[in-house]
Formats: structure tokens, C-alpha cells, sequence
């Protein structure tokens, strides 16, 4: 109901009508043009919020109207025609020439999507339309999805016993240790029950999803796809496996695959004797996106899955389902609102450790990359899948071909990555420790065998160079 007192100074409402119509904020003559001032609140509502004045011209000039009680019974009829129902803030700023200023505001709602008068609408900068069917579709979902979540839902058939209970009892332990679960839960059922995936007794599909033991018949989407492809694109396999079983299962099983597939770096620390292999991409970063995978994508979806693909000049991470409505790819690169699609089993990978509450998981990938000198990743949305695709800086030289290689003839081939042709003594140069020529010379003709490199000219004049890559050898 409107106050007798307004909020709202003169002052302020002049500084507020000087920003300009925008997807927060609309003006409105009178309340003659009520209908399209409650379409208007009706997108606000299912964007961002904002409010709409009544008694100032589209061109900004503040001229007040004329109120009565007809006038508010008027507006309360109109709120009524919102549904699901919203209430508002209402204020009544009189000016000096005794008119006043009718202001209704509009809070960002989480029961959205909202209709007015059984049509739902949007704010698009200053602009109120009709919203799409889809778009309304997609929100409809979301709104449901919040009330009664696939992860939510008891796993009918499902009993404690068929959960791997060592896995239990290890996040028991991890998240004690890590102060995110009270030291007097002592058991596993306890664990469940406070982490809110038992019903009534029975597993919840986020139970499952986190802990089932193998097989599972009923649940295809606990799914694991992986492989490592010759060349760059999908033609042909050197290696593939799909697995099911639990979330940190899979999430073992594909750190593993990476580690077998991806070129690595070599390097020394301080104090070991032996070199430390790591993979090409920072580990950190392929585990928070393998954690985000298996944590925020669609499980409602019976033939989802997570799936890792490996190609000579890629690594794509891919999950079933796209971003919640509101968050776009464009976000996932700076701050944004964490909106976990699966907030139960979320909390499972947060007592464990391996997730914060904050939204900067995907902040926090790019980051390691691009400190590891790396472009940052790219983020897609593709035929309903969220990609997370990890590009490498140039060209990385292979760990394996045929045969493994050494350091040595790795850093060959770096030193050659440019494509530019070189002489045996400028190779020689770029070597720490400089190797004898011959020993040299036997490196290059090795990997000549295994056309990695090039020979042109004869004797001095001779030159190497990095040979093309390769797509189908």
C-alpha cells in the first residue's frame, strides 16, 4: 500500500529521472498507460529488478498527476493480475505543485518467470517485450528445478549398503580434517543425513551420484567418456574408454587419463635429483574443471555424461547440460554469482575440499593457465553441452611418438617450433648442456625417422626445420 510519507526526496528523484530510461528504470505519463507500466514490472521482475515512475513524460520532465483513491484501487487490481503474486515497494512523492509522483519498485524475484495478465514479459535495456516462449520455458524449469531438483528425489531402490562406504567414510575424515564438518559426526549415515542426501532412510539421487558402487543399470548418466584422438578432429582414436560409476571415481579415472595422454614438461626443483614430469596444462586447473563438470551439470539428462577428449593441438572438458538461466559463458570468465545447478552434491565436493562456495572456480582455471603461459581457456556452449576447451602456447613437443623421447630431443624441437630453418651449430648453441656434434646429429636423424623433423641441403649448408604436424600418422 502506498505510505502517506515518501521515501523518496525531490532531490532524488531528479538525480534518479537525469540517468535515463534503462532496463531498471521507466517513466510513465500517468496512470493511464497503467498496462504497460505493470508489463514493464513484470519484465523487472524476471530480470534484474527496477522500478517505474508514474508522473514523468518519456522525455524526462517530472509533471506529477493527480491521485485518488480510484487511482490506487486501480494499481492494487493490477498488482493482482501478477502471477505468482509479488509485492511491492509503493510511495506517493508529492511536489509543490500538489501533484505527486507515484513510484513502484520491483525487486529481481526468485519465483520467476512471472506473467501479467497470463503473458510473460522482459527488459532489454529500455525496451519491454514479450518473452520468448523458449526463454519462458527455460525459467519455468528453473523455477521448478529449485522446488523439486532431480538430485533432490529419493533413489528409489537404492539402499545405504549399495553406496561405497570407504568412500564415505573418507570424506568424513577429509572434511573434518578441513574444518567443514563438525567433529561429533562420527559415522557415515550421520554424514549423509547432515549433508542432506538421505530421504526418509533411502539414498538421495545426489547420494548416488557421489557415492553408488558399480554397477549402475538405472543411472547411465553417472558416465565417464574419454579419449585421445589422432590428429585434430574426431576421425580416427588412439585410445577411448567410458566407464560409470561415482562422481570421485570418475574424477580419478579421468585425472589418470590425462596424465597418460598429455605431453608433459620436464623440470628440476631444488633439492631432487630426479626431474619432475607434469602435464602440459597446470594439473590445478584440469581438476577444478573436471570437479565443475561432474558437479554442475544436468544429471536429469539419462544419457549425459562427462567426457575428456584429447587432440594434438586441444583438451576439451565436456558436460551435459548448459548454464543456469542468467549466467552466460561471458561471466564464467570474471566475478559472478554462484549458481550451482546440483547445490547437494556441490556441498559433498565442497566438505571434501575440492571446491569453494564462491563462483571462481572458472576464474580460478583461467588464472593458473595464463600464469602458466598459457591462452586463457575458452568456455562454449554447443547442441546443449558446456565445453571447457585448454589451448596450448605454440607448439608442444611430443613425449611420445613412437618412441619416447628424451629431454634432449624434446628441447630440440622446441627450439625449432618456429618453422624457421637452421644450421646444426645454432641448434648445438641453443643446448644446456651442448651435446657433441655427432650425438647431435644422431638426435636429428631419429627424429627424421619419425618425421618430426626436416633436412634440406648437403653437407654445411644443410638446414633443419620442424616438419608440418601431422593429422593422420
Amino acid at each position: 500500500m502506498f505510505g502517506g510519507s515518501a521515501y523518496m526526496t525531490i532531490e532524488e528523484l531528479t538525480q534518479l529521472v537525469a540517468t535515463g530510461e534503462s532496463d531498471r528504470l521507466e517513466f510513465k505519463k500517468t496512470t493511464g498507460e497503467l498496462n504497460g507500466g505493470m508489463q514493464t514490472l513484470c519484465g523487472m521482475l524476471n530480470g534484474r529488478g527496477g522500478c517505474v515512475l508514474f508522473g514523468v513524460t518519456e522525455g524526462g520532465r517530472i509533471i506529477g498527476q493527480d491521485v485518488a483513491d480510484a487511482t490506487l484501487k486501480e494499481i492494487t487490481n493490477a498488482i493482482g493480475r501478477i502471477d505468482p503474486a509479488m509485492t511491492f515497494l509503493q510511495e506517493r512523492l508529492h511536489l509543490p505543485s500538489g501533484r505527486e509522483v507515484l513510484v513502484i519498485v520491483a525487486d529481481s524475484s526468485p519465483s520467476a518467470p512471472h506473467v501479467f495478465h497470463g503473458r510473460p514479459y522482459q527488459r532489454i535495456h529500455s525496451t519491454t517485450s514479450l518473452m520468448p516462449q523458449a526463454e519462458y520455458e527455460r525459467k519455468l524449469l528453473d523455477r521448478g528445478h529449485a522446488v523439486r531438483r532431480w538430485e533432490t528425489q529419493p533413489a528409489t531402490g537404492f539402499t545405504f549398503d549399495r553406496l561405497d562406504a570407504s568412500e564415505v567414510s573418507r570424506l568424513l575424515t577429509d572434511a573434518v580434517a578441513a574444518g567443514r564438518l563438525e567433529a561429533t559426526v562420527t559415522t557415515p549415515a550421520e554424514a549423509l543425513a547432515k549433508m542432506h542426501l538421505m530421504s526418509n532412510g533411502v539414498p538421495t539421487r545426489s547420494a548416488v551420484v557421489a557415492f553408488a558402487i558399480d554397477p549402475l543399470p538405472d543411472y547411465p548418466q553417472c558416465a565417464l567418456r574419454m579419449a585421445r584422438f589422432r590428429g585434430t578432429t574426431k576421425n580416427e582414436f588412439l585410445d577411448q574408454r567410458q566407464l560409470t560409476g561415482h562422481a570421485f571415481r570418475l574424477l580419478e579415472e579421468a585425472g589418470l587419463f590425462l596424465r597418460r595422454h598429455l605431453p608433459v614438461a620436464g623440470r628440476f626443483e631444488p633439492g631432487l635429483f630426479e626431474r619432475q614430469d607434469e602435464p602440459l596444462f597446470p594439473f590445478l586447473a584440469l581438476r577444478e574443471a573436471l570437479v565443475n563438470a561432474l558437479c554442475h551439470r544436468d544429471y536429469s539428462i539419462p544419457g549425459g555424461a562427462v567426457s575428456v577428449a584429447v587432440f594434438d593441438d586441444r583438451l576439451e572438458i565436456i558436460s551435459t547440460g548448459i548454464l543456469p538461466s542468467g549466467l552466460t559463458v561471458a561471466d564464467l570468465m570474471k566475478d559472478h554469482v554462484s549458481k550451482p545447478r546440483n547445490p547437494n552434491l556441490a556441498e559433498v565436493f565442497y566438505r571434501r575440499g575440492l571446491i569453494e562456495r564462491w563462483g571462481r572456480g572458472t576464474q580460478k582455471i583461467v588464472d593458473l593457465c595464463v600464469r602458466a603461459g598459457h591462452p586463457a581457456p575458452e568456455f562454449e556452449e554447443r547442441a546443449g553441452d558446456l565445453i571447457v576447451r585448454f589451448i596450448p602456447s605454440g607448439y608442444v613437443p611430443p613425449h611420445r611418438v613412437e618412441h619416447d623421447l628424451t629431454d634432449r630431443q624434446r628441447r630440440v624441437l622446441h627450439f625449432l617450433r618456429d618453422g624457421l630453418r637452421r644450421p646444426i651449430s645454432a641448434i648445438q648453441e641453443s643446448l644446456n648442456p651442448r651435446p657433441a656434434v655427432q650425438t647431435l646429429r644422431d638426435d636429428l636423424n631419429f627424429l627424421r625417422t619419425l618425421n618430426l623433423v626436416i633436412l634440406s641441403g648437403h653437407g654445411r649448408g644443410s638446414l633443419w626445420q620442424l616438419a608440418e604436424p601431422r593429422s593422420s600418422s
